[in-house]
């Protein structure tokens, strides 16, 4: 007891004033591990704002952990356990809405159908039965079998009327068909073109009720005339049964524009004509001959020989998937002119071979562009 030495609290304390340096670097450090240096470095800057929980410090752009991650992925899947996946409820929701409003729709449509309730022009045109059934039967062919490429739409006016001049082709009329649909579907005023057919449409039992259905009237100045005064939009095809039944050697060849009676139609009614370009019809029934015996007996204007028909029965029928393109090139003004222009057979005629030659030129045009027949 004699010999011990007191050591004064402050002993410690003391040495580390007198040489801290050396006194700490006679202690060894302390390892930590990684735990303790996470909990450190969040601690070591108290004014700091701390992130919430569940939360991370960086941007919200930035991806986020998977450890994050793990809990909203655990609650995913026990909701997809129990049968309901997240947002499942509100698409389901969606598409039972939608569903039914399309059969409500539907319903109150055959309703109207079946009591006569709904209106029809005076050349037959149906624009209801246009829009919901009929333009729904040609969009397949329109959009996945031809491919129509529509250019210059913005060429056509968004009100009153107009006259499109364009080229006839392909044996049957499917040309017409897919011109109408063309206007239809992508013009941004949602205008109707109402075309002008031949007689032998309207003398055919089914085709003459779908044509009126569709708006096509007969092809004669007094109808084109009413029309256009109408502010309806008109398409003719001057080339007739010429252009319609014409060989396939002489493809993409114009034929003759009868007397441009288009043209005075026009002139009369002081609207602009557009000519149009039609690019792909001639290739889907390439006519290699013409049974002409069997055309006078049916009383056609021809009766097409083609590689599949008749050889192939009804399989002969069907067109070739070509590739199409549809052009409404610049229209040519007709307001300049005096009323008694429509009178001029020399006024007319250059403007027929203006009109024609526009078409011509642009078909040649389309042509050098085309990759392929069917591409």
């Amino acid at each position: 007891m004699a010999d011990a030495k007191v050591i004064p609290f402050d002993d410690d304390r003391s040495r580390g004033g007198a040489g801290g340096a050396g006194g700490a670097a006679q202690r060894p450090a302390r390892r930590r591990g990684a735990g303790s240096r996470r909990h450190g470095a969040g601690t070591a800057a108290m004014g700091d704002v701390q992130p919430l929980p569940g939360r991370t410090s960086v941007g919200d752009d930035a991806p986020v952990p998977r450890e994050s991650r793990e809990p909203r992925a655990e609650h995913d899947g026990g909701a997809a356990a129990s049968g309901a996946a997240p947002g499942t409820e509100s698409g389901s929701g969606d598409e039972a809405g939608g569903l039914e409003q399309r059969v409500a729709s539907g319903l109150a449509f055959l309703r109207r159908r079946l009591t006569g309730d709904y209106a029809v022009d005076d050349f037959g045109y149906d624009e209801e039965l246009t829009d919901q059934v009929l333009m729904s039967l040609l969009r397949p062919m329109y959009e996945k079998y031809f491919r129509v490429e529509v250019k210059g739409i913005e060429n056509i006016p968004s009100e009153g009327g107009a006259l499109i001049v364009a080229n006839h082709s392909g044996t049957l009329p499917l040309d017409g068909l897919m011109m109408q649909v063309a206007v239809h579907d992508n013009h941004p005023a949602d205008r109707h073109l109402r075309l002008l057919a031949a007689d032998l449409v309207f003398m055919l039992p089914v085709v003459n009720e779908l044509a009126r259905k569709l708006g096509h009237t007969l092809a004669c100045a007094e109808d084109a005339a009413r029309l256009l005064e109408q502010g309806e939009l008109v398409g003719v095809m001057p080339e007739g049964f010429k252009g319609l039944g014409k060989p396939f050697a002489d493809r993409y060849k114009l034929q003759r524009f009868g007397r441009g009676g288009f043209v005075s139609t026009a002139l009369r009614a002081r609207t602009p004509i557009i000519p149009c370009s039609i690019v792909g019809a001639e290739e889907i029934y390439p006519m290699i001959g013409n049974a002409r015996t069997v055309a006078r007996l049916l009383g056609f204007p021809y009766f097409p020989l083609t590689p599949t028909f008749p050889w192939l029965g009804p399989l002969g029928a069907i067109p070739l998937p070509t590739k199409w393109t549809i052009q409404f090139g610049e229209p040519i003004h007709t307001e300049s002119y005096p009323p008694e222009a429509a009178e001029d057979p020399m006024l007319m005629f250059n403007l027929t071979d203006q009109v024609r030659e526009q078409i011509q030129h642009t078909l040649y045009k389309l042509l050098v562009q085309r990759r392929s027949v069917f591409f």
